[in-house]
């Protein structure tokens, strides 16, 4: 018995998060039950806690479409905060929109959208720091949302992954006292 646990424990190590959620996992959303909760302190961008409108649905290939973040319902001119340290890396018009980019350590990119900021290219910011607003732009959530995408290493992942601990349930053996 103990040998046939130990062999489930690790075909679920083994497995993609993703699929036991009924869906596909991308290549770079593997998490492994052995890794630590990957939250890393990060801040969810608005405060209070927001609720997730719409979540992250990568494409099955990066040529295709996708919603490569996640939507947080939110209000006009809500104070948008920097999730961790970083420096403004873009802040400007993309199509109609407003759009503000934060790059952290270790390869990580933060964009929110629709964003409007007085911050400048190359400004250091801090984790919780008054970064921007919502702005007033075309709204594709049928209400009032911030778009929030993360990218490690040029792929986007789920935000999540920074705020939330993600990783699968895991359940272990009923031991009696």
């Amino acid at each position: 018995m103990a040998r046939i646990l130990r062999l489930v424990r690790l075909l679920l190590t083994l497995l993609p998060a993703a699929p036991l959620l009924g869906g596909a996992a991308p290549p770079n959303t593997h998490v492994a039950l052995s890794e630590p909760a990957p939250s890393r302190g990060w801040l969810w961008p608005l405060e209070p806690r927001p609720a997730v409108v719409r979540a992250f649905d990568p494409p099955a290939q990066p040529w295709l479409s996708g919603h490569r973040g996640i939507d947080l319902a939110g209000g006009p001119n809500q104070a948008v905060v920097a999730p961790h340290d970083g420096v403004i890396a873009f802040a400007g018009w993309v199509v109609d929109r407003p759009v503000l980019t934060v790059d952290h350590a270790g390869g990580l990119r933060s964009s929110f959208e629709p964003a409007e900021t007085d911050l400048t290219v190359g400004t250091r910011i801090s984790r919780g720091q008054r970064i921007g607003r919502i702005a007033a732009a075309p709204l594709h959530c049928g209400t009032t949302c911030l778009h929030w995408g993360v990218r490690q290493h040029d792929d986007y992942v789920s935000p999540l992954r920074f705020v939330a601990d993600t990783r699968p349930s895991v359940l272990l053996p009923w031991r009696d006292p």
